[in-house]
């Protein structure tokens, strides 16, 4: 009798564990992408650094690593770049050198960052700018390349800089190629904030560049958004349909059953078993069929019978069904009979007590059903891969040529950037500190996709409350 007394008495004690304990990994993991992501976009101070060799270069500090023989420390520096054949013989962008062979760290106030394409990040020395036959050098130069960038881009002049690496041959470049410029070592704390301000801006409403290692995400922001809301559209009257008729039509007996625990079982099929089915039935399937009846004259290059985002909403919506069908028969079977009896005794029929009684007291389970179908779907990655999904697809499916929604068009999905940074890019240094970056907006707007429906859901519970 005292074992089971000591257990009842510890038992809250761990439930309360259990929740703390998921409550601070939960915290550690959005620690660590708030600092690594949002940290990616804070203009890091260079350095100049000079080898006892008397080769010299510059570059930002990454991290320190120790030796593969364990017989010291070795730095990572992002060196950029990857035009000066000078630097490194593989062009790479990072560099690891030993401490032992730096003979004298600098941070001079005039080197330079610049964002370009296609070669990625120069850091160097700005040395002049010419336009209409003047140039301008140092500071001067400086300044007149501050004011041509802080333009729009069609406006600016047709200008030339030039630049010199510490390590290499000054050589042209072009201003049209470059996106953004920084002196870091000499930007105050309130110019770095703004820097990281405008960073974050451009990370968000710019599209991606040099192969998904930079630019921003906005097309994948709006395909990811619309997947979503497409897939809610089509999965929730289906869904809540299903559950009205399990729980509140069919009579209940051994076939009503075995399609319960059929829907059950569906919701543990593995994701890339939809993507199959979806490829089969949607794109190769009713794609095809659509395109010989409606997109002849296009033929053979498929409109309807290629991958696109209504094939990827449905296959999501196929994907989540058995989500919202058991949630939201679980919230039907918790209303009591009682309401269902009394509606019926004060002269209601039946699809009234069903839409005017049952209905509305089921609707935060509904929400909640809605709450766990967008949370799974907007993760995804593997089904989405053959349905429509694309590794660039710079121009979002909306225009203002009808039906302005173009479903059909392949689109851009923040799950799927985040895999191909991953493991696709040319270099996996380059690719982790925006790997970090879209996993946290990935992470926020399945947050505020679910903080809507759970307030609504509250609202209506406190409504029904109130009346």
């Amino acid at each position: 009798m005292n074992r089971k007394a000591a257990w009842h008495g510890l038992w809250p004690w761990l439930c309360a564990a259990s929740v703390a304990l998921s409550l601070l990994l939960l915290g550690l993991l959005l620690t660590l992408l708030l600092t690594r992501g949002l940290g990616h976009f804070w203009p890091a101070p260079l350095e100049a650094v000079t080898l006892t060799s008397g080769e010299t270069f510059a570059g930002e500090v990454i991290r320190e690593a120790e030796l593969p023989d364990r017989s010291g420390q070795e730095r990572l520096y992002f060196i950029g770049n990857r035009d000066n054949s000078a630097q490194d013989s593989h062009g790479t962008r990072f560099r690891w050198v030993s401490l032992d062979t730096i003979l004298k760290r600098e941070a001079p106030a005039q080197l330079v960052r610049l964002s370009r394409s296609p070669w990625g990040d120069f850091i160097g020395q700005l040395e002049a700018f010419e336009h209409s036959g003047q140039r301008l050098e140092d500071n001067a130069a400086w300044q007149a390349l501050s004011q041509a960038l802080a333009q729009p881009k069609n406006a600016r002049p047709n200008a030339r800089l030039t630049l010199r690496p510490l390590n290499g041959e000054a050589f042209i470049q072009p201003l049209a190629e470059v996106y953004r410029a920084s002196r870091p070592n000499a930007m105050s704390w309130l110019s770095k904030v703004r820097y990281w301000a405008d960073g974050v801006g451009r990370f968000l409403s710019q599209g991606p560049r040099a192969a998904n290692t930079g630019g921003g995400v906005w097309p994948a922001i709006f395909g990811t958004v619309v997947m979503v809301i497409v897939m809610s559209v089509i999965v929730m009257p289906f869904g809540v349909l299903a559950a009205i008729y399990l729980n509140e039509i069919a009579q209940q007996h051994r076939f009503t059953r075995l399609v319960r625990i059929g829907v059950r079982n569906l919701a543990g099929v593995p994701s890339i078993v939809y993507g199959v089915f979806g490829l089969g039935a949607f794109v190769y399937g009713i794609g095809a069929t659509v395109d010989e009846w409606f997109f002849s004259a296009s033929l053979p290059s498929p409109t309807f019978g290629t991958g696109g985002l209504l094939w990827a909403s449905l296959t999501l919506s196929l994907l989540t069904l058995p989500v919202v069908i058991v949630a939201t028969e679980e919230g039907l079977a918790r209303i009591p009979d009682a309401q269902r009896e009394g509606a019926v005794a004060l002269g209601a029929t039946r699809l009234e007590t069903l839409t005017r009684v049952v209905l509305p007291m089921a609707a935060p389970a509904m929400l909640t059903a809605l709450i766990l179908a967008v949370a799974r779907a907007a993760g995804e990655v593997a089904p989405l891969m053959l349905v429509g999904v694309a590794k660039l697809a710079p121009q979002v499916p909306v225009d203002a040529t009808f039906p302005y929604l173009h479903l059909e068009r392949k689109f851009m999905h923040l799950g799927y950037h985040l895999f191909d940074t991953a493991f696709h890019g040319d270099s996996v240094q380059a690719a982790i500190p925006l790997v970090y970056a879209t996993a946290l907006l990935l992470v926020l707007i399945v947050l505020v996709l679910n903080l809507t429906a759970i307030f609504l859901r509250h609202y209506l519970r406190r409504k029904r409350a109130t009346t």
